[in-house]
């Protein structure tokens, strides 16, 4: 996958992470609200329960340990021990006092807040308070832990849906990955083909039009032929493109001779080699034999052979040997040469080494090379790229040797 299509699925899956995570927090929030209301509720029943089970108390030693009790009578008043200061509420004792009645009310005193109910019983003026401390301390505990909760599995939920997103995605992206270079490998490798069918095609017309000279036979037959032949490779790549294309297709494999694939590629090169001055040198090893699809292996070859035209001077040179169990293809040029910082970059699909500011023009590899790469692959091999002791770049190809 591309640099340009990892950053897509990384964005996407990131996206969707974020997603993930603010669905799951939503939810960790109306939870955490009906919990803390279900709480805060119990609580304060138990607190006004409390009271009312201390409705009968009008004395400060019949009073619980968790409430405080003041009471007012004609002999005097007399209080629970340490009331915190604002206890009792003198104002709420006074108009019990006066009017008579019952009051229920909140107060806050010593730092804590207080349910506080004050009425007559039996005569006396009491006054019984329960504190809400210990309460609002659980409320806040709870509340501490529904954050931290909320906050742990908004992160687990980030990098779970981050997780997923990139496993559900993946299979996505390849397919729009490989999509994509289908459609660049096509319209590379196509293009050649489709010229030499057009220019021989334009060829014929002009020999065969009214103020041509007479066509023998035998030229228009060669004619012919060519065109045949342009037309057969063409339909040649569109099915290896579609192979490539499919992974779940695989062309047949047949014994190959690489150095005799290399020879016709070279002999079919030499025009355009001729146009530009530069000669084609080749080297072959009797039974270079290797099992894979001849298409695909004569795509790779001209690829190569493509390349070292684009930069070469006046020699490309093409060798076939073998060594041990491999078949070793060898394309060297006297261009240029890769820029050091490059030669790792030469198979990445669209790289590029081109004119410096001083004029030279480099070298431009963009998908041929990247192409090679890829049937050498499927055919269990290796391709590497150098720079030649004497000048130049040197294209090396190693495939496993077929069994005889």
């Amino acid at each position: 996958m591309r640099d340009d299509g990892r950053r897509e699925l990384r964005s996407a899956s990131r996206r969707l992470a974020v997603q993930f995570a603010a669905i799951i927090v939503a939810l960790f929030v109306v939870l955490g609200v009906v919990v803390y209301g279900v709480v805060s509720a119990g609580q304060d029943e138990a607190a006004h329960r409390a009271l009312s089970d201390a409705s009968m108390v009008d004395s400060v030693h019949d009073a619980p340990r968790d409430l405080l009790v003041t009471v007012v009578s004609p002999v005097g008043r007399e209080s629970s021990p340490d009331l915190p200061a604002g206890l009792p509420d003198e104002k709420a004792l006074a108009a019990i006092q006066q009017y008579g009645g019952s009051r229920l009310e909140t107060i806050s005193a010593g730092g804590e807040s207080f349910l506080t109910q004050t009425d007559v019983r039996r005569g006396k003026v009491v006054q019984v308070s329960y504190g809400l401390g210990e309460q609002q301390e659980e409320l806040n505990r709870l509340l501490i832990a529904l954050v931290t909760s909320g906050a742990v599995a908004a992160v687990a939920a980030a990098a779970l849906g981050l997780l997923l997103a990139r496993r559900a995605m993946r299979p996505m992206a390849d397919a729009l990955a490989l999509q994509r270079r289908f459609v660049a490998d096509a319209g590379h490798e196509l293009r050649t083909p489709l010229t030499l069918l057009s220019t021989r095609a334009q060829l014929l017309r002009r020999h065969l039009g009214p103020d041509a000279h007479p066509l023998d036979g035998e030229q228009l037959r060669a004619g012919l032929d060519e065109v045949v032949d342009d037309s057969r490779a063409l339909t040649e790549i569109v099915e290896d493109l579609l192979i490539a294309a499919d992974p779940r297709q695989s062309a047949p494999r047949e014994g190959v001779d690489l150095g005799a694939l290399a020879a016709s590629v070279a002999r079919a090169a030499e025009g355009r080699a001729q146009d530009g001055g530069i000669t084609i040198a080749t080297e072959t090893s009797p039974d270079a034999v290797v099992t894979g699809a001849p298409v695909s292996l004569r795509r790779m070859i001209v690829a190569l052979v493509d390349n070292a035209l684009d930069h070469a001077r006046t020699q490309v040179r093409i060798d076939v040997r073998v060594a041990s169990a491999e078949v070793v293809l060898a394309v060297s040029d006297d261009g240029p040469g890769f820029a050091e910082d490059r030669v790792g970059q030469a198979f990445d699909r669209f790289a590029s080494s081109r004119a410096d500011a001083d004029g030279d023009r480099g070298r431009h590899y963009g998908l041929g090379l990247a192409l090679v790469a890829e049937v050498v692959e499927r055919h269990g091999g290796r391709v590497s790229a150098a720079n030649s002791a004497t000048g130049g770049a040197e294209l090396t190809v190693r495939l496993p040797r077929a069994r005889a």
